[in-house]
């Protein structure tokens, strides 16, 4: 029997989705107090917290208790979500988990420095440091597969972007769900969108990303906005968005040019899906499928 696209469970989970998430003239504060109740959550009986720091860097190490990891095994170096100003790597834990479960591979949660109060590029600098100083501990950079959500996801390719400018060992790969790339805002999918995404908007994301660049920062620095970006020499990328997600057309976008510029690169669009259905896991099945097939990815280039 053909499934229904999107799924009953999709569909019934969104119609419990809380209203009001996302609201152009939000402060940063009220994003975080918004936002809170979504994140923190215990990640499960079966998984190990360790708090940990690298390049300077803290973080936590999201593991499965059961089993004992080595130096020469793949690992997750995690980015989480939060809009460029919530959340912190403990309340993203149970996120993690999903990937530590579906890959067998511990993550690195990386605790970057969140904006307005640290801006632009603090956060960027911190995962930077974060990976510098995993390959510095004796992982291989080979080993390593960069992964994360929203503005994470957008962190996953500037970092890459700025590794490689650096002249510094690059992951294996990359996985950017749902990623920003874009500062501006102006990509076709949140100009002109084919339905309501209900977890985000064009202008409530501008106003986020102004919290992250100030006043007189440059959205379309390569290391902010990477579709503006030169792409040469980056490991394989997989680009996963909903069809109805505000920032589709980043992901549109920046896979065009990591084509043009001899990138391997994977552009997943999920019929349906808003911003951030991956957080769904649990609730609906495309959550699950994508973060196996996240999983199938990293499996097959970090070793």
């Amino acid at each position: 029997m053909k499934r229904a696209v999107p799924s009953a469970e999709f569909r019934a989970a969104l119609a419990n989705f809380p209203k009001g998430i996302a609201v152009p003239g939000d402060s940063h504060e009220v994003v975080r107090a918004k936002f809170k109740p979504a994140h923190g959550h215990d990640p499960g009986p079966d998984i190990a917290v360790e708090p940990a720091s690298y390049g300077g860097v803290g973080g936590v190490w999201v593991s499965l208790k059961t089993k004992r990891h080595r130096d020469d095994e793949p690992v997750l170096l995690f980015l989480h979500g939060g809009a460029l100003v919530s959340c912190t790597a403990a309340e993203y834990t149970f996120y993690a988990a999903w990937f530590v479960r579906a890959t067998g591979a511990r993550a690195f949660v990386v605790d970057y420095r969140l904006a307005p109060e640290h801006r632009f590029p603090a956060a960027l600098d911190d995962c930077v440091a974060s990976h510098q100083g995993l390959v510095a501990s004796g992982i291989a950079p080979e080993r390593i597969a960069l992964l994360g959500d929203s503005c994470g996801g957008g962190f996953v390719v500037t970092t890459l972007v700025k590794l490689r400018d650096l002249g510094a060992p690059l992951p294996a790969c990359a996985v950017s769900l749902g990623g920003w790339l874009d500062a501006e805002v102006s990509g076709d999918s949140a100009t002109n969108p084919v339905a309501e995404d209900v977890f985000v908007n064009a202008e409530w994301m501008r106003e986020r990303w102004r919290d992250y660049l100030g006043p007189h920062g440059d959205a379309r620095h390569p290391h902010v906005s990477p579709i503006h970006a030169d792409l040469r020499g980056l490991p394989p990328l997989l680009l996963q968005y909903g069809q109805i997600d505000s920032v589709r057309d980043d992901g549109v976008r920046l896979a065009a040019r990591a084509g043009r510029d001899g990138v391997a690169v994977t552009l997943e669009i999920w019929p349906g899906m808003i911003h951030g259905f991956v957080g769904l896991h649990g609730f609906c099945p495309e959550a699950a499928w994508a973060v196996k097939h996240a999983a199938e990815f990293v499996a097959r280039h970090a070793r």
